[in-house]
């Protein structure tokens, strides 16, 4: 009789997050790498590009160290504040930021955000990856409202560089 190994308690959990939904949006950017993670790990500029859709951000703190947490607060059209934080577990600047991220009101559905910036002459590629969802509807809503934060993003450096 043969035995297979036994998987770990959390072997269901890691196979789970493994299969969750994700999503990956690369953008290049007219911008330096250091102005590219400023606006991502600056408060100030983070409120600036941080604006999905038909919102806008209201507060935004960022203690960016492994173990530092960041708090972004929107505000949608309709007067509804939606609030999402998580912590940095990762942080090389200019480079990489890995961090966690929950909305307040479903803290239970972490997920995972990896972004990376790769110099490329005056240029910088971005590539942000989210994964985890919960499901598909909600990797979809985050989609779209990532790629309308990065073309914000996008055009803040623009007018910088202009």
């Amino acid at each position: 009789m043969s035995t297979q190994p036994s998987a770990g308690p959390g072997a269901g959990a890691a196979r789970r997050a493994q299969d969750a939904p994700s999503l990956t949006i690369r953008r290049r950017i007219d911008a330096i790498a250091a102005k590219v993670y400023a606006a991502w790990t600056q408060p100030a500029q983070l409120m600036r590009w941080m604006q999905p859709l038909d919102t806008t951000c209201i507060h935004a703190e960022a203690d960016v160290r492994v173990g530092g947490r960041f708090r972004v607060i929107m505000r949608g059209a309709n007067g509804e504040d939606n609030e999402v934080s998580g912590t940095y577990l990762e942080v090389v600047p200019e480079q990489k930021l890995v961090f966690t991220w929950a909305w307040r009101d479903t803290p239970e559905r972490e997920s995972l955000v990896t972004m990376t910036l790769r110099a490329d002459g005056p240029a910088t590629e971005l590539t942000l990856k989210h994964e985890r969802f919960f499901d598909e509807a909600v990797r979809d809503s985050h989609n779209e409202g990532w790629t309308s934060a990065i073309d914000k993003l996008v055009a803040l450096l623009d007018l910088e560089y202009d």
